[in-house]
């Protein structure tokens, strides 16, 4: 479980430093299937960065089980992230000078995973493991970039607007590729989207507002990618 209590987190300095996160505590159960929704600014991609242990808080903690990450050394935090945490973003943040095939293998090779080929081509880029990104289209790195961090084999997959490159027919294969995924290896999945209809997949859903959780919800039924709208 992921567990957050009091978190605040500010930006800016002296008379420009304003509240990002304003006491926000939360739980997400192992194996959940978590999205956080929210206007521009109202915090979710923030929130999203410090319970995954990329930023800090400057208030509050954050627990994985019984282990406070906020306590962590800036090295042990790292060493948290590598060895449990995935992470897809808007933005690809692919490795240039390296093929698809290498793109992807970085993540394996964290996890000591040598079949991670499967991932590749059950995100339909089988054919294009020889090419580099400035070869391939938005969509196709954004794909890279999912089958990076799955082959990774992560306890704890954060998104944020994993499908906000994609074309319908794309996004609705890998987030059908994901949750399939999930439910073969019960890993966690805490996603940031504005797409509502995504929301209707997951079996939590927390809604922001000017840096505070405003409701949370649980789906009866969730939906899978080919049954929400677009």
């Amino acid at each position: 479980m992921i567990r957050a209590e009091g978190i605040t987190k500010y930006y800016g300095a002296g008379k420009n430093r304003f509240p990002v996160l304003k006491e926000i505590s939360l739980s997400v159960e192992e194996g959940d299937f978590t999205v956080i929704l929210g206007a521009s600014g109202s915090g979710k991609s923030t929130l999203l960065n410090v319970l995954s242990g990329l930023e800090r808080p400057e208030g509050g903690k954050i627990c994985y089980g019984e282990t406070d990450i906020t306590a962590f050394s800036d090295r042990e935090l790292t060493e948290f992230r590598k060895e449990n945490v995935g992470f897809i973003f808007q933005q690809y943040y692919l490795l240039p000078n390296m093929n698809v095939d290498q793109n992807v293998k970085m993540g394996a090779d964290l996890a000591g995973n040598r079949n991670y080929g499967d991932i590749i081509d059950a995100v339909g880029l089988g054919e294009k493991k020889r090419q580099y990104p400035s070869e391939l289209s938005g969509g196709e790195q954004q794909r890279v970039s999912v089958a990076r961090a799955l082959a990774k084999r992560p306890r704890f997959l954060f998104l944020d607007e994993p499908t906000g490159a994609l074309d319908e027919e794309t996004g609705r294969q890998v987030l059908d590729y994901i949750v399939r995924l999930q439910k073969e290896c019960g890993f966690t999945i805490v996603m940031v989207t504005h797409n509502l209809n995504i929301a209707e997949m997951a079996k939590t859903v927390i809604r922001m507002n000017s840096g505070r959780i405003s409701d949370t919800h649980t789906n009866e039924i969730q939906k899978t990618a080919y049954e929400i709208g677009w």
